[in-house]
């Protein structure tokens, strides 16, 4: 048993352990304290306003005087490096890729051009480069409307809500949609950026097209009533959305409308399109009234299961990541397969690799059956054109041709989603399914036609082997286009690109 003078003489060693240990964890939390308040005081110093944003500003690099961090991560949007089994930032042209795509899009302008975008970055100057906005024919510059301008940058916003002042808000946006789209190149030059999405006052999320906006009104809802988690998807969903060109609105007027009145799915947007009469063009072969679906990527989100979990799109293209002690969104917008750390891995523990390979797995199904329905509606194109050429009548080839219509629409639903076997597996498989059923219901349809005008052999599939094969197929010169299309960019858009220069300080911005 110890004795009091023992424990005595071990006190005072306790004490003094107790008193360094206590000194540490003084000193360490002192260091936590001065780290937080020092982040604390770089943040405030960051986001210190250093120019007074106009309403519609245009200019990122003015933006990013206010805020550094997101503009230089947009700008990273430049690279174009990336590759995934599929796609990537790098563009790819889809028509060498598969030449099929030439016959879809016989009589109407993708058949020329289709590129795999390459980002936000480029939006202006893809969009000056593509077969599809011509070359210079006169006046009017162009064979597209204005409305092909509409996702292209702020500037669109800015010339827009300024005509909305000036004349009202119907006789404005009517105004800007009126002409050739080589009407406003002098003004548009800054590509997709800040106003596009954001408040400069405050930074909030807004809805800078009046498209959107309308497309919920008609649905009998406000917008303005939109979470901010909701705002980090509707943002997107300005441009990444089915479109038409509603020519009867507004007289010389490409109104640009959401067809979404009967509902938001595939089967709602073609019931809108046939009630009212709608077609984009008529096959240059088939004589069938057309749809080109845009890019329906909010459309088949909604259905995925990620909507359902309450995942927005920026989640996942634009996560969240910290520098300096300061949580921000990374405007780098790109695929979630170059970053799945920060996108995928927040909600998934699963390894990088098996995350990818699961992307992929959806991918090649999903394609696969998309293939066979590409095949199919190709081979009822070139059916459709021997009917004709064998003297078949409108009244026979009526159902045939809305068949044509229907199973395009849907293929072209399922390729043009960007991203849809990933983001709804389940409705692009369903979407494609009904598809193939619909182009073999059509072709059984077209060889009893055929049976009936006195021929009953196989029609022979052509030659679309590539890209130059295939445009010759249609009796396409594209020799000719690109020659036209090099005049334009000799001439007219560093014209355009000068005189922006000269008139840019008028958008107005004020140095504090």
């Amino acid at each position: 048993m110890k004795t009091n003078n023992e424990q005595v003489k071990r006190k005072p060693w306790i004490n003094w352990v107790l008193f360094l240990v206590t000194m540490v964890i003084v000193f360490l939390l002192g260091l936590l304290a001065s780290s937080i308040m020092e982040r604390r005081a770089e943040a405030v110093f960051v986001y210190t306003p250093q120019v007074e944003l106009s309403d519609w500003e245009p200019r990122n690099e003015v933006w990013g005087e206010n805020y550094p961090r997101e503009f230089q991560s947009y700008y990273q949007t430049e690279d174009t490096a990336f590759k995934s089994k599929y796609n990537g930032g790098a563009m790819i042209d889809m028509l060498e890729v598969d030449p099929r795509l030439v016959v879809l899009w016989a009589g109407y302008g993708f058949s020329k051009d289709y590129n795999q975008g390459r980002g936000h970055y480029y939006a202006i100057t893809d969009i000056h480069n593509t077969l599809r906005t011509g070359g210079p024919t006169g006046k009017d510059d162009g064979p597209m409307p204005p409305t092909c301008w509409t996702c292209k940058g702020p500037d669109i916003p800015r010339i827009m809500h300024n005509l909305m002042d000036t004349m009202g808000a119907k006789e404005g946006l009517a105004e800007f949609y009126r002409g050739k789209w080589a009407r406003w190149g002098e003004e548009i030059v800054n590509p997709i950026g800040c106003a596009d999405c954001h408040d400069p006052e405050n930074m909030s999320l807004r809805i800078s097209r009046p498209a959107l906006i309308e497309a919920f009104q008609r649905q009998g809802k406000d917008i303005t009533k939109a979470t901010h988690q909701e705002m980090r998807s509707l943002v997107c969903a300005q441009c990444h959305v089915e479109y038409y060109f509603d020519k009867n609105m507004f007289e010389g007027s490409a109104y640009l409308t959401f067809p979404w009145d009967k509902g938001m799915t595939c089967e709602d947007a073609e019931a809108y399109y046939d009630e009212i009469g709608f077609k984009d063009w008529t096959h240059k072969l088939s004589k069938a009234p057309m749809l080109k679906t845009q890019h329906p990527g909010y459309e088949i989100y909604l259905t995925g299961v990620h909507a359902d979990r309450g995942v927005s799109c920026a989640d996942c293209h634009m996560p969240y990541k910290s520098e300096g002690g300061v949580k921000y969104t990374d405007h780098k917008i790109q695929s979630p397969l170059n970053n799945v750390a920060n996108s995928c891995q927040v909600c998934h523990r699963e390894e990088t690799e098996k995350l990818i390979a699961n992307v992929y797995e959806r991918q090649d199904r999903i394609i696969e059956n998309r293939d066979k329905l590409e095949e199919l509606i190709v081979r009822a194109h070139v059916e459709a054109k021997f009917a004709w050429d064998k003297g078949a009548t409108d009244e026979q080839m009526k159902d045939i041709l809305m068949d044509i219509r229907h199973a395009q629409w849907r293929w072209d639903y399922a390729a043009a989603s960007h991203g849809g076997s990933f983001h709804s597996p389940v409705e692009t498989g369903r979407i494609i399914s009904t598809g193939i059923t619909i182009a073999q219901e059509g072709r059984i349809k077209l060889a009893r036609l055929l049976a009936e005008l006195g021929f009953n052999k196989e029609i022979p599939y052509p030659d679309i082997s590539t890209k130059a094969k295939a445009q010759k197929f249609i009796g396409m010169d594209a020799e000719k286009l690109k020659s036209e299309k090099q005049k334009f960019l000799d001439t007219l858009v560093p014209q355009w690109l000068e005189k922006a220069k000269e008139r840019e300080d008028s958008w107005g911005v004020k140095s504090l």
